[in-house]
């Protein structure tokens, strides 16, 4: 069930910017999460680790986004 054109599912326009937030967003998330790690249980660092990992995730999805769209 195609239309026949060869275009993408995600508009190249949108991808960029919206990983860009994403990163932001979850770095600010890692930050504001950090105080309570730091002086509470060690168990507790686990959020803000999976905060920062899926930031540096979002950064390289939009890298990755950058370098097809001036490839193309």
């Amino acid at each position: 069930m195609s239309d026949g054109s060869d275009r993408s599912t995600f508009t190249e326009g949108y991808v960029v910017p919206i990983s860009g937030l994403l990163a932001l967003l979850f770095a600010l998330m890692a930050g504001l999460t950090a105080g309570r790690a730091l002086s509470g249980n060690p168990a507790d660092a686990a959020l803000p680790v999976g905060f920062a990992v899926a930031s540096l995730v979002a950064l390289r999805l939009r890298q990755r986004s950058l370098a097809a769209r001036d490839d193309a």
